[in-house]
């Protein structure tokens, strides 16, 4: 069997300035513009290994161990805009193969569950379009090629770059100039962490597609976050970032956070993203700051309960003699950890202890299913690690 094969990771990224509501459902075509950080994928990523070949017989996927449908008209769309962008490099070059019109299997993995709120089909469809560009030996620079990601997952365009990126709505009807683009490398600001707590790593109640719909349809607070308040938060955000303003980059994304639930919760029926400890985290992280003075942490939740705490390294032994101490319980942190220096944020706590104003549920950390710790990490990226037999085509 004749097959060219490719493979390909990309990164999860979490917006600090939320994309929530479309005005193109078919095209992926966001009401506002955002921004995110892009996590390292040492944590969390999803790899995809694409094989396309003439003896293929149809389009196949498999994610995560078990056969999936391609039908989706999302996935449809991001195949088609591939294989036509492959079919114009061979109708200029006659001796090239004619991939586009060949099947492909792909087979995708990803080291963090899916559906639980972790921007899982960004990860994926960003993973999915970079392996079949690598494939098909496609010229495009990414900010094209995130504009077929965004129809796949619109959050995925942003996890086509490292670092800091922004995902401008655009203007045109068709979409062409709605994409991602860099604000800031992963080098320029390098010493942005994460700490996301898992509350629940279980399938949301409303989806994130069919949550827009009714934001949108019904929220009066909508029409006001996406007129006023999301335009000159996207600015003052983007400039945060390039200064490296870490206080003001966090009062934006707590703000925006709270902005996006609070549509949410003025939605008709009204949708509930957070639960009990969500909000528990968000009091904790508010007590932090203020018992330091100073913004040290912030928190953002997407689309699902899950709380994202962003951080400066500088100011680690600060946060996590609070965070440890309350969520020490719960597995993760010997990924980073070893035992003696998870001790000594315990006795950062204890020296800190007396000198509280504020009382903690000592039980919040039962919400809490595990703690992933991460950084500010790089875009898709090549790989030899491959998922697919290159023999018979089939996973591994």
């Amino acid at each position: 069997m004749t097959l060219h094969v490719a493979s390909a990771t990309a990164p999860v990224n979490i917006a600090t300035l939320k994309y929530w509501g479309k005005r193109d459902k078919d095209l992926n075509l966001p009401t506002n513009s955002s921004i995110s950080v892009t996590l390292s994928q040492d944590d969390l990523r999803t790899l995809t290994s694409v094989a396309c070949g003439p003896e293929l017989q149809e389009d196949k996927l498999w994610l995560n161990g078990k056969e999936e449908s391609l039908g989706s008209e999302r996935t449809q769309n991001c195949l088609k805009d591939l294989r036509d962008l492959r079919a114009k490099m061979e109708a200029s070059d006659s001796s090239m193969p004619t991939m586009s019109q060949w099947k492909l299997h792909i087979v995708s993995e990803n080291n963090f569950p899916t559906a639980a709120g972790l921007a899982s089909s960004a990860a994926g469809f960003a993973a999915l379009v970079v392996a079949i560009t690598k494939v098909f030996q496609l010229k495009e620079d990414y900010s094209e090629i995130s504009k077929i990601a965004r129809k796949g997952s619109g959050s995925a365009c942003r996890s086509l770059f490292g670092g800091y990126v922004a995902w401008e709505m655009g203007q045109s009807i068709d979409g062409s100039d709605s994409k991602a683009v860099p604000v800031s490398t992963k080098e320029d600001w390098p010493n942005m962490k994460a700490a996301v707590l898992v509350v629940s790593d279980v399938k949301k109640d409303t989806p994130s597609t069919s949550g827009m719909q009714l934001t949108v349809k019904t929220s009066d607070l909508f029409q006001e976050r996406i007129k006023n308040v999301v335009p000159k938060r996207f600015e003052e955000m983007k400039k945060s970032i390039v200064e490296k303003d870490f206080a003001t980059f966090a009062d934006l994304t707590m703000k925006d956070s709270n902005s996006f639930h609070a549509t949410c919760l003025d939605s008709y029926p009204p949708i509930f993203y957070m639960n009990d400890t969500s909000r528990k985290i968000i009091r904790l992280v508010h007590n932090i700051n203020a018992f330091y003075n100073e913004t040290i942490v912030a928190y953002t939740y997407d689309a699902g309960p899950n709380a994202v705490l962003y951080y400066l390294e500088e100011n680690e032994e600060k946060l996590f003699a609070f965070i440890y101490k309350y969520f020490n319980k719960v597995s993760g942190w010997d990924t980073k950890y070893n035992a003696s220096e998870l001790q000594n944020f315990l006795k950062k706590f204890d020296a800190v202890e007396e000198k509280l104003n504020f009382q903690t549920d000592e039980d919040i950390y039962k919400g809490v299913s595990r703690v992933i710790l991460t950084r500010v990490g790089d875009g898709p990226q090549s790989t030899d690690q491959c998922l697919i037999n290159k023999e018979t085509g089939l996973p591994n």
